[in-house]
């Protein structure tokens, strides 16, 4: 994969790098850890510039996470209020917690976005719960913005540091992404088991809560 994202960044410079995180960020399996090193060992050979790298990523990438925040906001939460209802189990949420999730979203909401984008393999989804919990899109940006850059900065960096030798940042990366992909398959299978015993359609009912 790496020889045409070489290729690529070779022919078209920063529209390059941007064009191909924005692809990264709609279709997560294409790693922005080779992108953005490529990119970095470019700016150590002269090629490129290193800032203008870590603009035309963070810019490309943004745009894909602006794109799926939108997507999920114009979906919006209450949308998939009967499928939580109907399969609250293996979705492993009820209504009750979904409308939690979108009190405690509004107060921490910024800091999961920033987070979550510094982070490998999920850095790509968190626009998806902060367009359905309709986060402000001012604090999106922000969280959003700061996160990616420093996503991109880091790889970058890592790239113009260790030149041809990038392929090593993998060593480092691959685990965590792997590791995070644990966590995330055994915290649901936690929550599955935690949840067996409710029914299907148990959360029928209305919120009388919220009335």
């Amino acid at each position: 994969m790496s020889d045409w994202i070489v290729r690529l960044i070779e022919q078209s410079g920063y529209l390059g790098v941007g064009f191909l995180m924005f692809l990264e960020t709609v279709f997560p399996p294409i790693p922005s850890e080779v992108i953005m090193s490529i990119a970095g060992v470019a700016a150590g050979q002269g090629k490129l510039n290193y800032w203008g790298v870590v603009a035309a990523g963070t810019t490309g990438a943004m745009l894909g996470n602006i794109l799926w925040y939108l997507a999920a906001r114009a979906l919006g939460i209450q949308r998939l209020e009967p499928i939580i209802r109907r399969w609250g189990r293996w979705l492993t949420m009820s209504w009750a917690e979904v409308k939690r999730a979108e009190a405690w979203f509004s107060k921490h909401g910024t800091f999961f976005v920033f987070l979550g984008r510094l982070l490998p393999t999920v850095r790509s989804l968190v626009s998806v719960p902060a367009g359905l919990l309709k986060m402000s899109f001012r604090r999106f940006m922000f969280a959003s913005v700061l996160g990616t850059a420093g996503w991109t900065a880091l790889l970058a960096g890592a790239g113009f540091k260790l030149g041809e030798n990038y392929t090593e940042i993998d060593k480092f990366i691959g685990p965590a992404s792997n590791a995070i992909l644990v966590i995330l398959f055994v915290g649901y299978v936690y929550r599955v088991w935690t949840h067996r015993h409710m029914p299907e359609d148990q959360q029928s009912k209305p919120d009388l809560t919220s009335l």
